[in-house]
């Protein structure tokens, strides 16, 4: 019996990481992922692989890809999911270690490796030839001022019109983010187009996605999210996923990026997020949750590190990119309960909560309230003996208005404030089986049907 996940998809033991290959493809959502099978640290990258209807259940599957070609022989990294002609095209990083571990093949030696692109394609979504059906695309940089060798990832491909591009991370000579944009007329063959890049903003952007929103008006915005590396050095996660609404030019692949970025996720422990459209043509996106350490349990099921956020719709409403929890999320959660103390702590629940200023909810330990016009949320009393992990979180400032749709699993806390302009949320241990607030902060509570 395959594993099935009932709202957010989690490790199916051992360790995930970034989400890959993000696709609604022939009625069927697929979500890949970055997979180490072996224990419950970072190691030798395989894609696990997981499919849902509705975005909520979803039902783990084999591994997809996993290391079988001498590029690719220490690693298949992120990477990117496409339908042409009825068929899956999996894009992927190919790492190749140029040194080893005697102790642990799995690790990586001082940076010593080397990345090339690389395809599989499958003729359905179930079934993945790693040893017939590879192909490397795009070899390993060789001129420096181009990119780099070593730190050139996570292949995005879009199609624009006839032509399909890909968007690549990447770094300069002089350790600067840079991103790298490639175009093809059949997915096989590609050649380099463009560069951007933003001097003092990381030293690698991992896990670039660029696409397009339709506004009210009928229109679109381009939308960059990217994972950029070192843009907040005194904390003990210094890269940090962000987006900003950006002028794109496809034919050249001109990209003009803004002064400033907006943060995907105020709670800092989101990562690596990656969007499609779904049934309905939204645009989604779903992003992995940094665990510092598994959850293991004490009735003999399998520990696990890892898990991904809840799917969320991005829309943007005057330059500002909202970004809403998806309606089949809502739709599962179906039963109003009368009172918190029903609850149970160890199934999903949904709180609604408008609050006012000085107004707080303590959620099994976690605390949130609204103080300076901020969403202020603090997990230390759900965090305890975590050293060197933030504790203490806030939104910008809201404006006065606080509608809140907080979302409860045992280990992740996600707070949607006023239905999408910020999302917090929150990895955390030890939740306590109790809500509490303000006499006068009024909540509804929903639990999930199974």
């Amino acid at each position: 019996m395959l594993q099935q996940d009932r709202l957010h998809l989690k490790a199916p033991g051992a360790w995930i990481n970034d989400p890959n290959g993000f696709i609604y493809f022939r009625g069927e959502y697929h979500l890949f992922y970055q997979f180490f099978p072996y224990g419950l640290e970072w190691g030798t990258m395989h894609w696990g692989h997981a499919v849902s209807r509705d975005l909520v259940h979803w039902e783990h599957q084999k591994i997809a890809l996993f290391p079988t070609k001498s590029y690719d022989q220490n690693g298949c990294f992120s990477g990117s999911a496409i339908e042409e002609n009825g068929k899956l095209y999996l894009f992927y990083t190919a790492v190749k270690y140029k040194a080893f571990d005697e102790e642990n093949v799995h690790v990586i030696v001082n940076e010593q490796f080397e990345s090339s692109q690389a395809l599989l394609i499958a003729e359905d979504g179930y079934h993945f030839d790693n040893f017939g059906a590879k192909r490397q695309i795009i070899p390993p940089i060789a001129d420096r001022a181009l990119g780099d060798r070593t730190h050139t990832r996570d292949p995005k491909v879009w199609k624009q019109g006839e032509q399909f591009y890909m968007v690549l991370g990447s770094k300069t000579a002089d350790n600067e983010g840079k991103l790298l944009f490639y175009r093809s007329d059949d997915l096989l063959d590609w050649e380099y187009v463009n560069a951007c890049m933003k001097p003092g903003f990381g030293h690698m952007w991992e896990c670039p996605d660029l696409f397009q929103v339709r506004l009210d008006g009928g229109q679109q915005a381009n939308v960059l999210i990217m994972s950029p590396e070192g843009i907040k050095e005194d904390s003990l996660y210094p890269s940090h996923a962000v987006c900003s609404v950006v002028s794109f030019e496809h034919e050249n692949c001109e990209l003009v990026l803004p002064d400033s970025f907006q943060m995907v996720d105020c709670g800092e422990d989101l990562y690596a997020p990656q969007t499609h459209v779904d049934a309905e043509g939204r645009r989604v996106m779903i992003a992995w949750m940094r665990m510092p350490m598994a959850v293991r349990y004490e009735d003999g099921r399998e520990p696990w590190i890892g898990m991904m956020a809840l799917p969320r719709v991005i829309e943007v409403q005057e330059g500002h990119i909202y970004f809403r929890v998806h309606p089949q999320v809502k739709r599962s959660f179906t039963e109003e309960i009368s009172s918190a103390e029903q609850l149970d702590f160890q199934e999903p629940f949904w709180i609604q909560a408008d609050l006012n200023a000085g107004e707080f909810l303590d959620i099994g330990g976690y605390q949130i309230r609204i103080e300076d016009d901020r969403l202020k949320a603090d997990r230390s009393g759900v965090f305890a003996g975590l050293k060197g992990h933030g504790l203490k979180f806030q939104t910008p400032k809201l404006q006065g208005n606080y509608r809140l749709d907080i979302f409860v699993e045992p280990n992740l806390i996600e707070v949607f404030v006023n239905d999408g302009q910020y999302v917090l949320s929150n990895v955390v241990y030890g939740l306590k089986p109790y809500v509490k607030g303000r006499a006068d902060c009024k909540i509804r509570v929903m639990k999930k049907q199974f």
